[in-house]
């Protein structure tokens, strides 16, 4: 129930006006939520400037390189050097623009971070029960620290917790804006809320996704190794590991690669199973792959951020294709709808995955696929490919809000056709948008695995969860197996989530879906807004 008195001045006075006529709420929950992004916000400035220095310094290398190509006769017959270090000058100041930014957010406090929390240490003696040094809490300057499996659950576990906590917090936040600020007692959304809240299936979906996301966002901090130890770093000497050798008695160094080797799962014989510690002391939650040997989890955390990459781009893409191609043959209707129609009929006849080979062939010296090792190179075929279910679910809905009088009223008012569109359309198929693409991004996901498990996806070395798949698949059979199954396991358990996430939201938008009545009415409230 609202607390404000609903008379006109209140129903008229924007956001901001209601905030100053009863601040402190609005205040509390703003600084508890920036407190909050503090203790993180290191991690998350690390992830989106790292992302986006990568696909800057793709895009700069594919013009370079066209420039280069369109160019060459000239540069040959004169200045050819020139033009060549030039453009090396231009990659270079693009590709390394963000390094100031990355190192800054790599230099913030993070609460929850390796370093707060190391995970990595070795034993001060021989035997099992020998405690251990360099894993926390003696980065605090204690004695002894916990087992490298105890600090990295606490870590990831402390890390877990603070997602559900800043989401609730948010959720918090919808309540604070419902009781102290919205002048409506009620509106449709409310009931969505209800319905979703009542909701198991969705809200395990919602759960999973939760988990796949924290996965990906945080997975520096989640890995109980590095990524470069794991990948990138394994042979530089700054990386090196430190172990306790019942041998010599003594604290030694190792290389991660040779280390790597010698805990590598490659058959009956030799396999460092799941929840278990290798020969130098390191802790692996998901055992360790084949040759040469990386951490499984590790590989998994960051596998997870491709696979979130390749998802959103994908269903960005499409989304917005299908609400163009929407909102474009409901308004006009007539020769416009029936090409989008064929348009659509013709990519739909054609195999997905017969035409994702096909492209990313094609594409294969493209300079799109360096951009995330050839992840948005899929990500852009997928929302193509993807875009024409999407549109078939919104051009019903399209068409029947095409028919309504606040339509044609704003035709005859003289409004233009993109702002009719955008006011009194868009709105209403919003809600499909977001039922449909919450369950379509399952699919792109399942198909970017199941490109990779066929060597065309995304190249290596970056992880990607279906190359783990194809990779331990020989192993399927031994003390090994774990290296396909745990992959194979988290594919369906997510593309499942992804599902029954979009099923309840589905249900919550859409009461016609539990049987009840005014389906359409409703959905439109939620796509647009109360």
């Amino acid at each position: 129930m609202s607390t404000t008195t609903p008379d006109s001045d209140t129903e008229n006075a924007p956001l901001a006006a209601r905030i100053r006529r009863n601040p402190r709420p609005a205040l509390l929950w703003g600084v508890v939520f920036a407190l909050l992004l503090a203790v993180q916000f290191g991690s998350l400035l690390t992830f989106l400037s790292v992302t986006t220095e990568s696909i800057v310094g793709a895009v700069v290398r594919g013009v370079l390189t066209f420039l280069g190509q369109s160019s060459a006769a000239e540069a040959a017959g004169s200045g050819g050097a020139a033009a060549a270090g030039g453009g090396i000058v231009g990659q270079f100041a693009a590709e390394t623009a963000l390094d100031p930014i990355i190192e800054f957010a790599r230099s913030l406090p993070n609460l929850l971070s390796r370093e707060t929390i190391p995970n990595q240490g070795w034993q001060t003696g021989p035997g099992a029960s020998a405690p251990w040094d360099g894993t926390f809490p003696t980065n605090l300057g204690f004695e002894t620290g916990l087992s490298p499996a105890a600090a990295w659950a606490l870590r990831t576990g402390l890390i877990v917790a603070y997602v559900f906590v800043f989401l609730y917090w948010l959720w918090y936040g919808y309540r604070t804006f419902v009781e102290h600020y919205r002048y409506a007692d009620w509106t449709p959304r409310d009931d969505v809320v209800r319905r979703l809240r009542s909701h198991r299936w969705g809200q395990f979906g919602m759960v999973i996704v939760i988990l796949f996301l924290t996965l990906a966002i945080f997975a520096p901090a989640v890995s109980p190794t590095t990524f470069e130890q794991n990948v990138t770093g394994a042979y530089n000497p700054d990386n090196s590991i430190k172990y306790f050798d019942e041998e010599t008695g003594q604290v030694e160094e190792v290389l991660p690669a040779n280390a790597n080797l010698a805990a590598a799962s490659t058959g009956p014989d030799q396999y460092t199973k799941p929840f278990s510690y290798d020969q130098f002391g390191r802790y692996h939650p998901f055992g360790t792959m084949q040759t040469p040997g990386q951490d499984l989890f590790t590989f998994m955390a960051y596998g997870a951020r491709i696979s979130l990459f390749v998802g959103l781009i994908a269903i960005a893409i499409s989304s917005f294709l299908a609400a163009l191609f929407g909102l474009l043959t409901a308004y006009y209707k007539g020769l416009i709808d029936l090409s989008v129609v064929m348009v659509s009929d013709t990519i739909q006849t054609i195999p997905a995955i017969l035409l994702l080979i096909l492209l990313s062939v094609v594409f294969a010296d493209h300079w799109l696929t360096t951009i995330y090792d050839g992840g948005f190179l899929i990500a852009v075929i997928l929302g193509f490919v993807y875009f024409p279910g999407l549109w078939r679910a919104v051009r019903g809905p399209a068409f029947q809000v095409s028919e309504q009088e606040w339509v044609d009223a704003a035709r005859s008012y003289g409004q233009r056709s993109t702002q009719t569109m955008r006011k009194h359309m868009l709105p209403y198929i919003l809600g499909y948008l977001l039922i449909y693409g919450s369950l379509t991004i399952g699919g792109v996901i399942i198909t970017t695995a199941a490109l990779s498990f066929l060597g065309i996806g995304i190249t290596p070395p970056t992880p990607e969860w279906g190359r783990a798949v194809a990779g331990g698949r020989s192993y399927v059979t031994t003390n090994s197996g774990h290296i396909a199954l745990i992959p194979g396991l988290l594919i369906v358990f997510v593309v499942t989530a992804f599902n029954a996430m979009g099923d309840g939201i589905r249900d919550a938008i859409d009461p016609q879906s539990e049987g009840g009545e005014g389906g359409a009415a409703e959905a439109a409230a939620a796509g647009g807004g109360g």
